[in-house]
């Protein structure tokens, strides 16, 4: 009869409390699953005296991080502290140079120290399991690693942090202000006190690096991702966008170009009848576009004890299993450094939104620094204010002016806003939004 899996998990928040709970309650069904039976054997938390609603009655309490990774009688390390540093890297770090196999949920690890990590797993022979840290029960890693093994991918985009889909989600069907639905994310527990990792989106730029890594053999370097938030998106976008048959998403994309993987998040207008525009609120959604295979898109929730903890516990019930897969795919050997990609370079359609000063020759103008750049326009649309009525106290009012453009060069488009904005036609700062097509 094989052995029991032992586990020790470190880290009994909401997470680590309903992985003992699945461990304990799902037991029938792991050990049919793997073959073995699995049990937590010993834990270790901030506070033993915190109520967490599981019973831990005859659970070794482990002194502190570092005990336990390398406590002799444990088979796997389970990692649910956070943080890119100690006692998280630390841990890992000893529970891999000691064989044991890890699970983590760790993004941050991952993204900065996830090269380091690998080699150690590749060395001593232990797992490195990581569902839970890109799109928690939605299984993206398994499939990029696993899955999709045989097929080349030419470009793995999604919607990877709820906070800003649910943002955006409400700016588009109420009409309220970026800060407006800020304040109620926080309100409802979806942001931070300070949300600036999330809508400034360095959360999904280091989600993107491992699924970049995973989809093209590269290593995993989140300096590598080209970021830019959501807090400058305004109500007329969204207005706009559903208009002219688009929705917005805060986007990490990884593409295969001519010039190498490009790797980016940012804003972005996708067509409403694409499938990652369905999806709204605190959903995530990861597409692969794969050679030869129609777009696969995975839809489910990115957060949340409950989704996090079943992906863990699927994570560990594959160590017990004894699968051993290269945590990024391919062993660390092969894996190709990459360089962050200039954005100047990159090629696609734009939404472009001006206000116009409303005198003779301001069109005019316009028109001349787009063609001056040899960009094109697929779309026109201005917005009047007052119905189109004249001002009544003689002065000239801004008008909206919205432009949609054929595929040209991010520098293309620069370089005619900015000469645009010399000739003084203009008010304020141009808003730009990139668009992805299918």
């Amino acid at each position: 009869m094989v052995a029991p899996l032992k586990v020790g998990i470190a880290g009994l928040g909401t997470v680590g409390a309903e992985v003992v709970r699945l461990i304990e309650t799902q037991a029938r069904v792991l050990a049919g699953r793997s073959g073995r039976g699995i049990r937590v054997v010993a834990v270790t938390a901030r506070s033993k005296v915190k109520k967490r609603g599981v019973d831990l009655r005859g659970i070794e309490w482990a002194r502190d991080p570092m005990a336990l990774a390398t406590h002799p009688g444990i088979d796997c390390f389970v990692e649910l502290m956070g943080g890119a540093g100690d006692p998280a890297l630390s841990a890992v770090d000893a529970a891999l140079n000691a064989g044991k196999s890890v699970v983590t949920a760790n993004k941050a690890l991952l993204a900065k120290h996830g090269l380091k990590l690998a080699k150690a797993a590749e060395k001593h022979g232990g797992a490195l399991n990581y569902e839970a840290a890109v799109g928690a029960a939605i299984p993206v890693i398994k499939t990029l690693r696993e899955g999709l093994a045989g097929t080349g991918i030419n470009r793995v985009y999604g919607i990877l942090n709820g906070t800003c889909n649910y943002i955006l989600t409400r700016m588009e069907q109420e009409g309220l202000s970026f800060a407006e639905c800020l304040k109620d994310a926080q309100r409802l527990g979806y942001a931070e006190a300070n949300p600036s990792f999330d809508v400034d989106g360095h959360d999904t730029a280091q989600k993107l690096a491992i699924l970049a890594s995973l989809a093209f053999g590269t290593k995993v370097a989140q300096s590598a991702v080209y970021v830019e938030g959501i807090s400058s998106i305004a109500p007329e976008d969204l207005r706009a966008a559903d208009d002219l048959g688009y929705r917005l998403k805060l986007l990490g994309v990884a593409v295969r170009t001519a010039k190498g993987i490009e790797q980016r998040v940012h804003p972005t207008m996708v067509p409403k009848s694409s499938s990652i525009a369905q999806v709204m609120g605190v959903t995530n959604a990861v597409t692969v576009d794969g050679e030869g295979i129609p777009p696969i898109t995975l839809v489910g929730p990115g957060a949340g004890g409950a989704a996090t903890a079943s992906a863990v516990v699927a994570d560990i019930a594959d160590v017990a299993r004894g699968i051993r897969a290269n945590p990024f795919g391919r062993p660390i050997s092969h894996l190709r450094d990459t360089r962050k990609a200039p954005m100047e370079r990159h090629e696609g359609g734009y939404y472009i939104r001006l206000l116009a000063r409303d005198f003779p020759g301001t069109a005019a103008a316009i028109a001349t620094r787009l063609a001056e750049q040899k960009i094109s326009i697929e779309s026109i649309v201005q917005r009047h204010p007052n119905g189109g009525a004249a001002p009544t106290d003689g002065k000239a009012v801004p008008v909206p002016v919205i432009l949609i453009t054929y595929a040209t060069h991010e520098d293309a488009v620069r370089r005619a806003l900015a000469a645009v904005q010399k000739d003084k036609v203009i008010s304020g700062r141009p808003q730009v939004i990139r668009i992805e097509k299918n």
